[in-house]
């Protein structure tokens, strides 16, 4: 029985990986789709469709799948139409919660987050109810492995970027928005590779709360990040000095 037990743990844990492999791929799927349709199908021209190329092929995406999701955006292939949306709301307990979502239904969308709003006695409110609470920005995560902190924090600060700190065993570049583009250029040049590369959103302030409070909004979150549009959801929430945040990769 300890071994069935065992098995049925590794085939849980396994369904787990795969169906976050599977979200993944959607999601860049989606992007890439999007991509070619706003800017074009080659990705010599379309710097948006050439960055999401790389970030599918480093998740191991099949090149026919990546060449169908471009073909679907430039209009070859028939295909949903997805478009970026995002929503804002309050989880129970006063966290404000910001969702960044690719949807080709933006009516179900909104249905389905306002359930589960509802389902923790929380809810979806209006655009700009919580967004001015949280600033948009550049975070791009190197392995330390990759090179010294001294070296890059001179590359990147040269390029624009505001802060560098060391996370564990990668290092986390801040920048603005408008530096995004320049401090990602100044890592290819020097040939080094980033783990993520992204615009996130980082809170002005964050909501300390106790063990069961924590849990109800935790839950509540991973709920809304396992929706199949969801790409991202950023909260108020501290969770051990740090905000809560959820994203297609984690």
């Amino acid at each position: 029985m300890a071994g069935h037990n065992k098995w049925s743990k590794i085939k849980r844990q396994k369904a787990k990986e795969d169906k976050k492999k599977s979200k993944i791929w959607a999601r860049l799927s989606r992007e890439i789709a999007t991509a070619a349709r706003e800017g074009g199908g080659d990705p010599d021209m379309n710097a948006t469709l050439a960055q999401a190329i790389e970030r599918a092929e480093a998740e191991n995406m099949a090149k026919d799948t990546i060449e169908r999701a471009i073909k679907r955006g430039t209009g070859e292939l028939e295909g949903q139409n997805y478009e970026p949306a995002s929503y804002e709301g309050y989880a129970p307990h006063g966290v404000a919660v910001f969702i960044e979502a690719m949807t080709d239904n933006t009516n179900r969308t909104v249905a389905d987050l306002r359930h589960l709003f509802k389902q923790y006695d929380g809810n979806l409110g209006k655009d700009g109810s919580v967004g001015y609470l949280f600033e948009q920005k550049g975070q791009f995560e190197i392995p330390v492995s990759e090179t010294d902190e001294l070296e890059l924090f001179e590359l990147v600060v040269d390029a624009g970027a505001e802060d560098l700190q060391t996370e564990g065993d990668v290092y986390v570049v801040t920048s603005s928005v408008d530096a995004f583009s320049n401090v990602e250029s100044a890592l290819e040049d020097a040939g080094i590779e980033t783990e993520s590369a992204d615009l996130v959103r980082i809170p002005a302030t964050t909501v300390a709360l106790d063990e069961s409070q924590t849990e109800t909004v935790r839950n509540l979150i991973e709920q809304i990040e396992d929706h199949d549009d969801v790409d991202a959801v950023y909260t108020t929430l501290d969770v051990n000095g740090e905000a809560l945040a959820l994203d297609s990769d984690e």
